[in-house]
């Protein structure tokens, strides 16, 4: 399941934003102060109205007024376009959230659709609510072609802010609501915090990394017990790019902790995470969070350029790609030229201020003369460089 469009109305920098021709990966490049973390915090947001309700993911980001642009004059907007399958008909699913007469949040659409044929003939709509009242299709799975047979049912929702897809995501009658729930629940929003890493983790069973990384030593630890492969593909990789790199372990301490020990050949002893560098522990963390033996549907990584050497950045890319190949898509935003360079104009999209003080997001793809000095050489971030992006 991979999202090709987003379209944003009204949130944060974005008045009026519109990406297409996502692929499996899509990188965002663009200056200080141009949105970056703002478009990748439109997923945490809509995956937070999920989780807990629209209230508390705008509350998490200082109310409405702070997520609603300035000065806007419409509903805070978010729609994705998505593809559940290679050959499956585009589906869209469209939020529109404002305020009613007592500044409550409220949710005044929420549609779940998809076109059929070649975009010939009216949507589907999948459901359809507005105010925590609305209907959904029952007998989805014998319509087949013929739209004339559904069936539809009307739904009351408990309270204004809660998602229709939270509610009938949950029931096995309403297959395509289920499948974007289960999608939109597996979304990974990249936090590493380097500082949590260092220190000795109770001991527990997890299989994935958190969104932190706070869990890192168990899932080594995982990894090494149930995917010993997979480890040491890892480890492997560790001693290709770290210098004097020989192995990484997770060792239970006395008081039934687990801590990360990084053996490097040049010294009998090995080193606590504690004192290892922050470019060696954020590698590992992506190498780990790579080798999920259940890949995220979507990862979505800000900078990730940040505390890793230059040369390590191209082999990173590399990585990422080769996550795709499982079935994930990576979305990543980034301001390094280094990162950049390895990328293809398919992969790259430029976040640029306008007049107005909003955001715009355009495909390098669409700009032929850089596309033309790409075929002729041309690394991109050299081009960023120069301002010719």
């Amino acid at each position: 399941m991979k999202i090709e469009t987003i379209e944003i109305h009204n949130f944060k920098a974005f008045q009026n934003a519109k990406i297409e021709n996502i692929g499996a990966m899509g990188v965002f490049l663009g200056e200080n102060g141009t949105g970056k973390t703002s478009l990748f915090d439109v997923f945490g947001f809509v995956k937070d109205c999920l989780t807990e309700n629209v209230r508390s993911a705008l509350q998490k980001r200082g109310g409405y007024s702070e997520v609603c642009s300035r000065k806007a004059t419409g509903d805070i907007s978010i729609l994705f376009k998505y593809k559940p399958e290679p050959n499956h008909p585009l589906c869209t699913y469209e939020l529109q959230i404002g305020l009613d007469g007592n500044k409550n949040p409220v949710i005044n659409k929420e549609k779940l659709s998809y076109r059929r044929g070649a975009g010939i003939g009216k949507p589907w709509d999948f459901i359809n609510f507005s105010k925590g009242k609305g209907q959904a299709i029952t007998n989805e799975r014998t319509l087949k072609e013929d739209i004339s047979s559904a069936k539809r049912e009307k739904f009351s929702l408990a309270a204004f802010d809660i998602l229709a897809i939270k509610s009938l995501g949950q029931m096995a009658r309403f297959g395509a609501v289920v499948e974007f729930r289960k999608f939109l629940e597996d979304w990974f929003i990249v936090d590493f915090q380097i500082d949590k890493m260092r220190f000795a983790q109770e001991t527990s069973y997890n299989e994935s990394l958190s969104r932190r990384g706070d869990n890192i030593a168990n899932v080594a630890q995982y990894l090494y017990d149930q995917h010993k492969i997979k480890f040491n593909s890892i480890l492997k990789k560790m001693q290709e790019r770290i210098p004097g790199m020989k192995k990484v372990e997770a060792k239970t301490t006395e008081d039934g902790n687990i801590l990360l020990k990084f053996h490097d050949g040049r010294f009998t002893d090995p080193f606590s995470v504690k004192y290892v560098s922050d470019g060696t522990i954020k590698m590992f963390a992506y190498l780990v969070m790579l080798a999920d033996p259940k890949p995220h549907k979507l990862l979505c990584i800000e900078e990730p350029e940040n505390q890793l050497y230059p040369h390590l950045l191209e082999i990173l890319v590399e990585e990422f790609r080769g996550y795709t190949n499982f079935g994930g898509q990576v979305l990543i935003s980034s301001h390094s030229p280094d990162f950049v360079n390895a990328l293809e104009p398919n992969e790259l999209f430029i976040l640029k201020k306008q007049k107005n003080g909003y955001s715009e997001i355009k495909s390098i793809s669409e700009n032929k003369n850089v596309v033309k000095m790409y075929e002729a050489g041309d690394k991109l971030g050299y081009l960023w460089k120069q301002c010719l992006l």
